[in-house]
This record gives C-alpha cells, sequence and structure tokens, in this order.
C-alpha cells in the first residue's frame, strides 16, 4: 500500500505520507520536519504531508518552513483554519454554520466536531525563525459504533450534521489546497486577511456589550478590549 493510496492527487509541493488508523498525524508530522533526523539521516522536511487513513476520523498534519520569526510565523496556525473551514464551508448542508472557538475548536452546526493542532521547536524565541512549523487537525467524521450521543452534550459529528459523503482523504485533499491558497493569500495581502477571515468565523460568546475583539499578528493572541480594558488569550 502507497502512502498516497486512497488520497486525491495534490500539487506538487506536497509529499504525502498515510498512517493507518490510530496514527498521530501531528506527532509523525514533527518527526519528518526537521531537515535532518537522529543520527543526521535525511527527513521529509517542508510539505511532508501526514494524513490518517481512518473511518470515523480525519487527522492530517502538514511541515511548513517559516520565513518569519516565531511570533510571526504562528499566523500559519489561524490559516490552517481558515483552510479548515474553507474546506469544510465549501461542501456544508444548508444553514450548517461551521465555525470557530478560541483558541482552535472547530463547530458545525454548534456543535464541536475536533479542532486545530500544531507544533514548533521546543525552546523557539518570539524573535527568532523556527526551523519548522507543523500545522494540523483533527476532526471527528462519524461516531465510534456504540457511542451514546445524547452522553456528549455540545459535541457532534460531521456525518450527524449531514456531511454524508465526506472522508478523511477527501478533507486532506481540500484542506490541502485551500492551506495553499491561503497561505499565498497571506503572502500577497498580509497578516490582516488572515487575522479577518479567522475572527469572521469565530462564534461570539459575546456579542456582549461594547466588547470590542482583534487578533495580534505579533504572536496571533486573540484581543478583548472593552471599556480601556484589554487582555490576550493566547494561542494555547
Amino acid at each position: 500500500m502507497t502512502a498516497s493510496e486512497g488520497l486525491p492527487p495534490l500539487p506538487s509541493l506536497f509529499a504525502p505520507v498515510m498512517l493507518r488508523e490510530g496514527g498521530d498525524a501531528l506527532a509523525r508530522a514533527v518527526e519528518l520536519a526537521p531537515e535532518t533526523g537522529p543520527g543526521f539521516a535525511p527527513t521529509r522536511g517542508a510539505g511532508t504531508l501526514v494524513w490518517v487513513r481512518a473511518y470515523a476520523r480525519a487527522e492530517a498534519a502538514v511541515v511548513l518552513e517559516p520565513e518569519l520569526p516565531f511570533a510571526e510565523a504562528r499566523l500559519a496556525v489561524l490559516a490552517a483554519g481558515n483552510a479548515l473551514a474553507d474546506a469544510l464551508a465549501a461542501i456544508a448542508p444548508p444553514e450548517r454554520p461551521v465555525q470557530w472557538r478560541w483558541p482552535g475548536r472547530l463547530l458545525v452546526n454548534a456543535g464541536d466536531v475536533g479542532g486545530l493542532r500544531w507544533a514548533a521547536p521546543p525552546g523557539t524565541a518570539e524573535d527568532a525563525v523556527p526551523d519548522w512549523l507543523v500545522v494540523g487537525f483533527a476532526i471527528r467524521i462519524a461516531w465510534p459504533e456504540g457511542t451514546v450521543t445524547g452522553e456528549r452534550p455540545g459535541e457532534t459529528a460531521l456525518h450527524e450534521e449531514g456531511f454524508e459523503d465526506i472522508t478523511p482523504a477527501l478533507l486532506t485533499e481540500s484542506w490541502a489546497r485551500h492551506l495553499m491558497a491561503n497561505l499565498d493569500e497571506w503572502q500577497a495581502r498580509g497578516p490582516r486577511r488572515v487575522t479577518e477571515k479567522f475572527l469572521a468565523r469565530l462564534a461570539d460568546p459575546a456579542a456582549e456589550k461594547g466588547l470590542r475583539r482583534g487578533i495580534n499578528p505579533k504572536g496571533a493572541a486573540l484581543v478583548l478590549e472593552r471599556e480601556g480594558a484589554r487582555r490576550e488569550l493566547p494561542l494555547a
């Protein structure tokens, strides 16, 4: 079985690596992220796209090599979130809103289906360019057999919300293409476009009177302001 079996064709900049059910896409991508591995053996590096071939869960992660300081490069996590929301919104049934709950939980029809995952080299300083950055997601496509959904309030699955034809392979392929488009848009139009798109889908815990929200492009923290008081919620 080849690494890309079951995955639709991707742009050449992506190098797919398939894991079987139960694999951890983020952990494997982190292992493949550095230019050299243990004993200086070459690994895969930028463009490596690890995905899990499963039934009930879609999970994928891609290795990036930023050219910006860590504080600014962290916006790639939100770009990955925009890409995932774009991929789902394009096929969402009517009246099934796709939203985010800060810092990275994905809501479909107000139910939590999973969220963003990311990693960077431990100890990377905010003003240093990271050697690599891994961004990804893990999403519930269907409930595992035997799950009593009534015991999971506030949670849902894509199949339950009418995404009947979605598969891990199709979602991974669509996310990768949308990620490429979102990263290109960031490069062409600047960080403001990334933050505005994410904010537009941020579920409003606060239609609270007088509350203003923004995202700090240096660090990707959510900024909340009211009556002169300001606080930042980090992208944990």
